[in-house]
C-alpha cells in the first residue's frame, strides 16, 4: 500500500486536512505501507516557504512521520511537460481557444447537460478528449460507486495556454509516478475525481482506489469554521493540547472501532483503524470534547512526564511538585498556569475575590487563627496542614469554606488553585507565613 498526503501551501494546516493526514498515516503503517509526502504548491502567489513550514511543523507536532517527501509539486514541470505533449502527439487531447461563452453557447446549442466538445486549434489552452460514450465510475471505499456519464462531462482543461498543466492533471501524473495505491482526501475532492480517472486513462495507467472523507463540521451543524474554536494544529498546540490526545480525538470523526471505545493508544489506532468503517454523514468537531479527552490523557501520565510537557510549554523549570498537585484539575497544558502560577509568581490580583473572603472580620479572625496553627505544625506537610486546618474549622463550628478560602485568597490572590493543604505545603511554611501576613496587613 502507498498512500499520500498532499496539501497545498496556502495556508497553516487546519483540522480537517490533519484528519486526512492522520488516516493516510494510519492505513500506511498499518498495512506495512509508504506514506508520501506531496507539496502542491503550484499556486504560486499563495504558496509560501512559510506555510510550506507551518504544514511540516505540524505534521511533526502530530507526530505523522512521512517515508518519502515532501516531494514539490513546482519541481515536477518537467514531466508534467512531458506527458502533456504525449497526449497532444497522440491526439487525447488538444489546443482550443474556447471561453467560457463559447462553452455556454455550445450549451445552449446542444443542451444543458451536455458536455463540452471542441475542435484542435493548434493553439490556446489544453483540454483532454472525453467521448461522447460510456461512463466513469468512481469506485469509493467509503461512498460506494458514483457514475459520471461522458456525454455530461465538459472536456476539462488540462493546461493553460502558457502551458502550465492544471491541477487534475498534474495530481493524477504525480500520483501515477509515486505510484499511489489509495488517494484518501475530503469530498470536496470528490468532483475531481472523474477528470483524473479519465487523464489515468488516456495516459494507460492503473488508477488508485480512492475514499471520500466526510467533511467537518461544528457542533453546531454548520461547516467547521474560527467560530467554532481552535481549527488548525498550531491552534490547538498552543491551547495546551497534547498529539496523542488529538490524534485519538480526529482518528474518531466520523469513525469508530467496532467496540466503541474511545480512548485509544496510537498503537490501537494502527491495529484498528479500517477506512471502509468510515461514515458517509459530516462528522462534528467539538472542542469541549477533545478538551474531555485531552483531561483524560493528562490524568493517565505519568507526572514526570507531563512535568516535562508543562516545563516545555510554560518555558519555567522546577514545576514538579505543582504539576502533581494539579494534574487532577487541569485539561491542557495551558490550564496549568492560570491554575498554579501563582506559586510561583505571588498571588495574582482578584479585587472580587479579596472583598469576599478577606476584607470581613469574621474571615480576618479565621486568618488569624491559621497563621497561627500554620506557623506551629511539624513537619509541615500535607497531613500535618490538614490537621491544624480542620482543627480550627471543628473547634470553631466554622464551615469548611470560611476557614479555606480566605487562605486560598491570600496565597493565591484568588478562589481557585490546587488543593489548599497541597498548595501550602508546596509553598512551604516561610513563604506561606509571608503571604499570610502581607494579606493581614492589607485587609
Amino acid at each position: 500500500m502507498r498512500v499520500r498526503f498532499a496539501p497545498s501551501p496556502t495556508g497553516a494546516l487546519h483540522v480537517g486536512g490533519a484528519r486526512s493526514a492522520l488516516y493516510n498515516w494510519l492505513m500506511a503503517r498499518g498495512n506495512d505501507g509508504a506514506f508520501v509526502l506531496r507539496i502542491e504548491d503550484t499556486d504560486r502567489e499563495r504558496s509560501t516557504q512559510e506555510n510550506v513550514d507551518q504544514i511540516l511543523d505540524a505534521l511533526r507536532w502530530l507526530g505523522l512521520d512521512w517515508d518519502e517527501g515532501p516531494i514539490f509539486q513546482s519541481q515536477r514541470a518537467d514531466r508534467h511537460q512531458e506527458l502533456l505533449q504525449k497526449l497532444l502527439d497522440e491526439g487525447k487531447a488538444y489546443r482550443s481557444t474556447a471561453t467560457a461563452e463559447d462553452v455556454k453557447a455550445f450549451k445552449e446549442k446542444y443542451g444543458a447537460d451536455r458536455g463540452f466538445r471542441g475542435e484542435d486549434e493548434g493553439e490556446g489552452a489544453v483540454r483532454l478528449r472525453v467521448p461522447d460514450e460510456g461512463e466513469t465510475v468512481v469506485h469509493d471505499l467509503i461512498r460506494g460507486d458514483t457514475v459520471f456519464q461522458h456525454v455530461h462531462i465538459d472536456d476539462p482543461v488540462i493546461a493553460r495556454a502558457d502551458g502550465s498543466v492544471l491541477y487534475n492533471f498534474a495530481v493524477a501524473v504525480d500520483d501515477m509516478d509515486a505510484e499511489i495505491t489509495h488517494v484518501v482526501r475530503g469530498e470536496d475532492h470528490l468532483s475531481n475525481t472523474p477528470k483524473q480517472l479519465l487523464v489515468y486513462e488516456a495516459l494507460g495507467a492503473v488508477p488508485p482506489v480512492f475514499a471520500h472523507l466526510p467533511l467537518l463540521h461544528g457542533p453546531d451543524g454548520k461547516k467547521l469554521s474560527k467560530r467554532h474554536g481552535a481549527s488548525s494544529v498550531q491552534e490547538l498546540r498552543d491551547a495546551g493540547y497534547l498529539p496523542e490526545a488529538v490524534r485519538n480525538y480526529l482518528a474518531l470523526l466520523g469513525w469508530g472501532s467496532e467496540d466503541d471505545q474511545t480512548i485509544l493508544s496510537t498503537e490501537d489506532l494502527v491495529r484498528r483503524f479500517d477506512i471502509t468503517r468510515v461514515q458517509k454523514n459530516p462528522a462534528r468537531f467539538d472542542e469541549q470534547k477533545l478538551r474531555w479527552m485531552n483531561g483524560v490523557y493528562i490524568r493517565n501520565m505519568d507526572v514526570d512526564e507531563l512535568t516535562e510537557r508543562i516545563e516545555a510549554f510554560t518555558g519555567r523549570s522546577g514545576l514538579r511538585e505543582a504539576v502533581a498537585i494539579s494534574q487532577e484539575k487541569i485539561h491542557t497544558l495551558a490550564d496549568f498556569w492560570p491554575l498554579a502560577g501563582f506559586l510561583f509568581d505571588g498571588p495574582v490580583e482578584d479585587a472580587k475575590a479579596r472583598e469576599k473572603w478577606l476584607d470581613h472580620e469574621q474571615h480576618r479572625h479565621t486568618l488569624v487563627r491559621a497563621r497561627e496553627a500554620l506557623a506551629h505544625v511539624e513537619p509541615f506537610d500535607v497531613n500535618g496542614i490538614e490537621l491544624a486546618l480542620r482543627e480550627i474549622v471543628e473547634s470553631g463550628g466554622f464551615k469548611p469554606k470560611d476557614v479555606f478560602q480566605p487562605i486560598r485568597v491570600a496565597i493565591a490572590g484568588t478562589t481557585i488553585s490546587p488543593g489548599i493543604f497541597e498548595s501550602l505545603a508546596v509553598l512551604g511554611r516561610e513563604e506561606a507565613l509571608r503571604r499570610l501576613d502581607e494579606a493581614l496587613a492589607t485587609t
